[in-house]
């Protein structure tokens, strides 16, 4: 057995691939295969060969027999049977993405050798370079620029801890093959691979309880020792040497893991302050194995070479008295720095440290970040004054990059709830103080006046000895433990309240009293400017729906202008965080309207806040794995956006299955971490004077109307579609896959606008029509066409070769066909109990995915999906030989789960089948 490439196969198609590729699938094929012979017996190994065969002549040959053959196969096979081979085939897709994964290391090693490469930092410098771009205009971009990717819980990450680090322990084995010269080594790299494939085996692939908050937060701090706390200041290292002087960090992490409460109810106080901790001792943990090598490396003596008087005083002041080091002020100084640092854990983590080699007992911790990177600075000054700077290069250096990057708080962790619970949160405070009976059935303009004279009331608002709701002591709860941990951390630690659901001004007053009530506003606020007031928490607004991103200029416009606010915000730092979300808008108004009214959002923002000086407009991305989320290539979606709309300044969310596969390996993560620093650069400093042309702007305003019309016409008026959805996906199943600790639903309804959109996007990628990555367009290109024919076709190709936003969204598209499958889909349209309904809905999605196909052939040029990205295209039409035979088992144990035959096996390998289809897609949630 091989994951690779059937032999029968034309040279031609082989050729098409890598060698090391094939060399790599067939090799971890080949253990597979001996591994499933090995465990569940020869009778096993021939059925999932037989099935294999089947589906590579059925896929790539277009054999109907074999297809017939294949469906009558896996419809004989019992639940065990199914579930062996389920298994089987999971395996391959986690496998083939790790040779996949190893094989884009290379080509972007053998890229580099021919040159700079997009997405790469000496490609920016190298259009600088011929841009002639003064080294002062980047030194202005990089002293206002921040870019952050926020890490976020959004279960979409279907394989277990467990899983993962296997396959990372494959992938460095895969990685380590490539050096290997000798077959002694060879055999024994095989013998290790053969132990993790046989562990991946043995191990079981799915979790027995749903996850936890903790779980998430565990979950996802293991990407920062793995990718994050070594590559950032690898980065940085880089852009060092490219400048000739070191920059500031602008380059900084994010985490939502344990502050986002929006719809999640096992949010709250204790897990804000356990994700902090946690974060904190991970950074501190990190920083003191880093000493404790410094130790190791910085043996110098004193009577070899001098040292500067302010290390030899920190040598004196660390306690260390042994006698083997008086010679040796540089492990005398880390010792007493280790000593400190080992106090600073036990005050901010609770914990303790392996010990640390000759540290002294006691020692007074660290009051902060900076005086921990002081004391390194002292050493590494010392070291370049006396001949000693290739000892501080290797380790030194990127220590002290990696402290500034991330103090001892590690990420900044936001706050986010729904604007609804702020609201009832505050209705009861008012209530209870007399003030105000029913706050929430006031209109918004009796909500502003009402909360801007609270803000200038000095007293609170609670009234001592009254007992309120849980749930409001529990938001009441959060802000006051945002208050002592910024504290105990400093103010970077928990710097944003995001309000989800933003929809009128009063939204985001409410915050703004809540951080009064809290005591996170300071002075006395005042309706002009007279007052001195200041918040620790920036109020971010997040604008979801269509409706809510058409309204975002204006929200924001009525919110500066309300008595006292824009003063306010100056005097909290000047800066203003709004927050677009792509998954809501997308369930919402279909997939181009989404992003249309995004850049539309993003394009009047930037206008407002051009007329207030001085105050720093930042847009947080609310990007998720699928097309239909936002997902995509992150260069070109930054450099997409319009202009003056990055200026240095971005946040965009990581969820889901997409952390692990951009940052589960150290050299990939490198990639994408320098991908995006690359892309906000090059959005600021080679911005557009203008935006599009009108005609531009014109013609997509049309087609958005138009896509709306389409993808709402199926979603929400066609009479029996919820339940066509509900039957046609496994949308229910997927609710049992313990992927996250957040429910799929707002609310207990069956409802599509009440479904979260993760579910809604992860459920259309699992029955291949992928629905959301691009209903709506072919209908709104022909509507279009007709009004202008041949001059409205030539202005769309235009678009499409000029305007990057045009070409990014049919790209994105061209993606999501490619890796959808009308056979399959058709397959599971067979599960609706309505036949005759569902089949006239699926015609309705079929004829409009002609009709996108057949848009982007006329506008794009290229009749195949991906014809100008022929690696990925090579690479989908390869895996979806593997996938198929998943989704036709889903199917097959989906009918008889939903018939009754509710035996436990059918339910795991229902279970598994999502795993294994999720990993062979990649970008489904």
């Amino acid at each position: 057995m091989t994951i690779g490439f059937e032999p029968q196969e034309p040279a031609g198609v082989q050729q098409a691939f890598d060698a090391q590729l094939a060399e790599d699938t067939r090799l971890l094929g080949q253990i597979l295969g001996e591994t499933l012979r090995e465990q569940d017996g020869e009778a096993a190994f021939e059925v999932v060969e037989a099935i294999r065969r089947l589906s590579i002549a059925g896929q790539r040959r277009s054999d109907d027999r074999a297809a017939q053959d294949l469906e009558a196969l896996l419809h004989r096979l019992s639940p065990r049977e199914t579930v062996s081979v389920i298994r089987a085939f999971s395996y391959f897709s986690h496998l083939a993405n790790l040779a996949e994964d190893r094989h884009s290391v290379r080509a972007r090693d053998t890229r580099a050798g021919e040159g700079p490469q997009p997405g790469a930092l000496a490609w920016t410098f190298k259009r600088m370079r011929d841009a002639g771009v003064a080294p002062q205009a980047l030194e202005r971009a990089l002293r206002r620029a921040l870019v952050c990717p926020v890490l976020t819980a959004h279960p979409t990450e279907v394989q277990r801890k467990t899983t993962l680090d296997a396959a990372r322990a494959v992938a460095d084995l895969l990685a380590a093959r490539d050096r290997l010269a000798s077959p002694r080594e060879r055999a024994e790299n095989e013998r290790a691979l053969r132990a993790r494939i046989v562990q991946l085996w043995q191990s079981r692939i799915l979790r027995m309880a749903k996850l936890t908050v903790r779980d998430e937060i565990e979950n996802a701090l293991t990407y920062y020792r793995s990718t994050f706390l070594a590559e950032i200041p690898r980065l940085y290292a880089e852009l060092d040497e490219q400048l000739g002087h070191p920059v500031r960090s602008f380059f900084r992490m994010g985490n939502w893991i344990g502050g986002d409460r929006d719809g999640n109810p096992n949010v709250d106080a204790d897990t804000l302050e356990f994700a902090v901790r946690r974060h904190a001792e991970v950074a501190l943990r990190h920083y003191l194995a880093e000493l404790q090598s410094l130790g190791q490396e910085l043996s110098t003596s004193s009577l070899l070479a001098p040292c500067s008087p302010e290390l030899r005083e920190l040598a004196e002041r660390s306690g260390d008295e042994s006698p083997h080091r008086r010679d040796e002020p540089y492990r005398r100084a880390l010792a007493g720095m280790g000593a400190r640092l080992r106090a600073t854990l036990r005050v901010l983590a609770g914990g303790d440290s392996a010990a640390f080699a000759g540290a002294p007992g006691a020692a007074e911790p660290y009051p902060d970040h900076a005086a921990f990177a002081a004391d390194l600075g002292t050493i590494r000054e010392s070291l370049r004054a006396h001949h000693g700077a290739a000892l501080a290069r290797p380790r030194l250096d990127p220590l002290i990059r990696a402290v500034d990057v991330f103090g001892f708080h590690l990420a900044t962790t936001d706050l986010r709830q729904s604007s609804d619970r702020h609201e009832s949160t505050l209705a009861e405070l008012l209530a209870a103080a007399r003030i105000e009976p029913d706050y929430a059935g006031l209109d918004e303009a009796a909500k502003q006046r009402l909360l801007l004279s609270m803000l200038r009331d000095p007293r609170s608002l609670r009234v001592r000895g009254h007992r309120y709701s849980e749930d409001t002591e529990s938001e009441i709860a959060v802000f006051e433990r945002a208050r002592t941990l910024r504290q105990a951390f400093g103010p970077d630690v928990i710097r944003h309240a995001i309000v989800s659901h933003t929809e009128e001004v009063s939204d985001l007053l409410e915050v703004l009293l809540l951080q009064k009530e809290c005591g996170l506003m300071a002075g006395a606020f005042a309706a002009g400017e007279g007052g001195d007031a200041s918040l620790a928490l920036v109020v971010v607004p997040l604008f979801e729906t269509i409706e809510d991103l058409r309204s975002a200029e204006r929200i924001m416009r009525d919110f500066y202008d309300a008595p006292g606010v824009e003063a306010l915000v100056r005097r909290s730092g000047a800066e203003q965080e709004v927050m677009l979300g792509y998954s809501d808008s997308n369930k919402d108004g279909g997939y181009f309207t989404s992003n249309w009214e995004i850049y539309r959002a993003a394009t009047a923002l930037t206008r407002l806040f051009e007329n207030k000086p001085g105050v720093t407009l930042r847009l947080f991305h609310g990007r998720g794995g699928s097309v239909g989320r936002g997902g995509g290539p992150s260069y070109d979606a930054i450099l997409a956006q319009p202009p003056g709309a990055v200026k240095g300044q971005i946040r965009l969310t990581e969820q889901g299955e997409v952390i692990n596969a951009k940052y589960g390996a150290p050299e990939i993560g490198r990639h994408n971490l320098e991908t995006l620093m690359a892309a906000a650069l090059e959005a600021t400093l080679f911005e557009k004077e203008a935006d599009a042309p009108p005609e531009f702007l014109q013609a997509a305003s049309l087609l958005s109307d138009a896509a709306m019309r389409a993808y709402r016409a199926l979603v929400y008026e066609t009479p029996g579609f919820v339940e066509f959805f509900f039957a046609a996906t496994p949308i229910r199943e997927i609710a049992e896959l313990n992927i996250g600790s957040r429910p799929a639903s707002r609310r207990a309804s069956g409802r599509i606008e009440d479904l979260r959109a993760i579910p809604w996007s992860f459920s259309w990628g699992q029955s291949r029509v992928a629905l959301p990555g691009w209903y709506g367009f072919g209908a709104a290109v022909e509507d279009y066409l007709r009004g202008g024919g041949a001059e409205r076709l030539d202005l769309l190709r235009r678009m499409h070769a000029e305007w990057p936003f045009f070409r990014t969204l049919l790209s994105n598209m061209d993606m999501v066909l490619a890796k959808a499958d009308r056979a399959v889909a058709r397959r599971y349209v067979e599960l609706a109990p309505d036949r005759a309904a569902a089949d006239a809905i699926f015609a309705a999605i079929e004829a409009e995915w002609d009709r996108v196909e057949g848009a982007l052939e006329a506008i794009a040029g290229h009749r195949a999906r991906l014809a100008d990205n022929p690696a990925l295209a090579r690479s989908i039409a390869h895996r979806s030989a593997y996938i198929a035979p998943l989704n036709h088992l889903q199917v097959e144990l989906l009918r008889r789960w939903r018939a009754g035959e509710v035996q436990e096996e059918a339910r795991r390998g229902i279970l598994i089948s999502i795993n294994g289809v999720a990993a062979g897609l990649r970008n489904t949630g």
